[in-house]
């Protein structure tokens, strides 16, 4: 059996995999980076990249049913599946190929093929095992299904719908959380008839309340059904669809059904219980720092309990980096993390919900909620929605909610606001482009700190 060591060895290339192969390459580090599949993982193949592709397929179509209202003169034919199938899979290609340039450039061993740890600091892949002066477990995760209900033919998860090759009539979604809803957002943009079925009792229910409110009023505008409080009994197929039952007695049919009930972690099959890493409901447990229970392995994404989000295990994959290599790097702070729905309204969010600060320092949380109805690029963009922030007793904005299209591309103010444990009095002097849908962000602070513009009480 061949044995192959180096200063870093990393089971799975997806986000997290990845950025810790590259920057800890950068710091010096021998690497080596073991993937069963393709370097990118989920997130780039079969998850985020291609999936918001299709969103914005979604949103030149409706643009373009909507010309008319802003004086252009255009004809929406219909959607060209092929058409946008190539146009996604184009990018996922070009994407996929230069991070194959990146690793060869930073000198990473690609190796591929299914690993296994096996204990100490070692992963073997088709007989030959790797050792590492450390490893990190980055295998992420899979779409999960309910007890009982089997994915296949009709009954899909979120890959199989990337791949469609045609345009459904009616199909129900089961999950109304975030790949619930932007399947749904998609669909509805193709001109298919969509249900959601939701357990809890708001979509987004991860979300502020008010967030779950102005999506909702969003979708029943677009006429995309949603069903919350109810909960999903069975579904049956045939050649001609499936036929989906709720505990209400409903019965719903439809050509497809989505099973979007989440993500479960990818731990199971690596060895790594046998092995003796400590595994809770499937998921690698770490502290904050990311090390496992053994010494020397750490964890990464997915695998790892908290928000299963890409740029979450990305920005985990350069802290193990830089920890690993004696830097020191600062903890990742959970509720810092910025999450974005990409759906026809975006919802974007940053820290605690009202709910939940409320939870933590008592009744006298203060919220201010700024609508974008006075917002001008908003109103040029024909869309509604608005930012609200959550304010701590005597404190700094711990929670900044925003819903409205293009919101997503706010969050990164947000963020640093979050970070920076801003007081409203801090960000309201700063000057926002005019006009931009910052300024929505700016008025909300202004208000917040006392000084309403744009605001009608």
């Amino acid at each position: 059996m061949t044995d192959t060591s180096a200063d870093l060895v990393i089971l799975g290339g997806g986000s997290g995999g990845y950025a810790a192969a590259f920057r800890a390459a950068e710091l010096g580090l021998s690497v080596t980076l073991i993937e069963k599949d393709k370097l990118g993982g989920t997130c780039l193949h079969r998850g985020c990249i291609p999936t918001k592709a299709l969103l914005h397929a979604a949103e030149v179509a409706d643009e373009t049913r909507e010309a008319e209202a802003v004086g252009v003169k255009a004809v929406f034919e219909g959607i060209d599946i092929a058409g946008v199938n190539k146009y996604k899979d184009g990018i996922v290609a070009r994407l996929y190929k230069g991070l194959q340039g990146l690793a060869k450039a930073h000198k990473v061993n690609l190796v591929e093929g299914s690993g296994t740890f096996v204990g100490g600091t070692t992963v073997e892949v088709d007989g030959t095992r790797y050792t590492g002066k450390n490893v990190i477990l980055a295998t992420g995760s899979y779409s999960r299904t309910l007890p009982g209900l089997e994915l296949g033919g009709r009954i899909i998860a979120s890959e199989q719908a990337l791949a469609l090759d045609y345009v459904p009539k009616k199909v129900v979604v089961l999950g109304g959380g975030v790949i619930g809803v932007e399947f749904a957002s998609v669909w509805a943009s193709f001109g298919v008839d969509v249900t959601i079925v939701e357990a809890l009792p708001r979509l987004v229910p991860n979300e502020d309340e008010f967030a779950s409110k102005q999506l909702e009023r969003a979708f029943r505008r677009r006429k995309i059904a949603f069903k919350t409080g109810v909960k999903f009994t069975g579904a049956k197929q045939d050649d001609n669809g499936v036929s989906v039952s709720l505990e209400s007695g409903e019965t719903i049919d439809a050509d497809l059904l989505l099973v979007a009930v989440g993500r479960g972690p990818n731990s199971a099959g690596h060895g790594y219980e046998e092995a003796g890493v400590k595994i809770e409901r499937g998921f690698v447990l770490t502290d904050e720092r990311l090390r496992t229970n053994l010494p020397n392995v750490y964890a990464v994404g997915d695998i790892v309990p908290g928000l299963q989000l890409a740029h979450r295990g990305f920005q985990q994959g350069i802290f193990v980096a830089e920890e690993i290599a004696g830097q020191s790097p600062r903890v990742i702070d959970e509720s810092g993390i910025p999450r974005v729905t990409y759906s026809h309204p975006e919802v974007a969010s940053v820290g605690l919900t009202e709910s939940q600060a409320k939870d933590k320092y008592g009744a006298d949380v203060t919220t201010f909620t700024y609508d974008l109805g006075g917002n001008g690029k908003s109103q040029i963009l024909k869309t509604s929605g608005g930012v609200k922030l959550v304010k701590a007793p005597d404190g700094p904005v711990v929670g900044v909610h925003m819903v409205g299209d293009r919101v997503g591309e706010l969050i990164g103010e947000a963020q640093l606001i979050y970070s920076w444990e801003a007081f409203p009095e801090d960000v309201a002097p700063l000057i926002h482009a005019h006009p931009t849908q910052t300024e929505a962000l700016g008025e909300a602070f202004l208000a917040l700190a006392g000084k309403p513009l744009h605001v009608h009480s």
